[in-house]
């Protein structure tokens, strides 16, 4: 599935991956290929996790946001990364 990383100021990631870990307001949680479609608020100061095709898994501490699960993949919008 595809995984995007935004920020306002640039795009961060933009890759085929196996898993995300999100961490949302109302908590932690994973999204898989064929994942149900949601939106989520993102926890500040939390870590997005994105395995790519390779096993190689990538870490992003990210300041609120929101990230986007649909069919195709994993949008996520960042404030900031830090």
């Amino acid at each position: 599935m595809k995984f995007t990383l935004l920020t306002p100021a640039q795009q961060v990631a933009d890759m085929e991956v196996t898993y995300v870990h999100v961490p949302g307001d109302a908590g932690d949680f994973g999204v898989l290929p064929g994942h149900m479609p949601l939106v989520s608020t993102l926890r500040s100061g939390g870590t997005v996790e994105a395995t790519d095709t390779t096993g190689k898994t990538h870490t992003y501490t990210v300041s609120g946001g929101f990230a986007e699960v649909s069919a195709s993949g994993v949008n996520v919008l960042a404030e900031a990364i830090g």
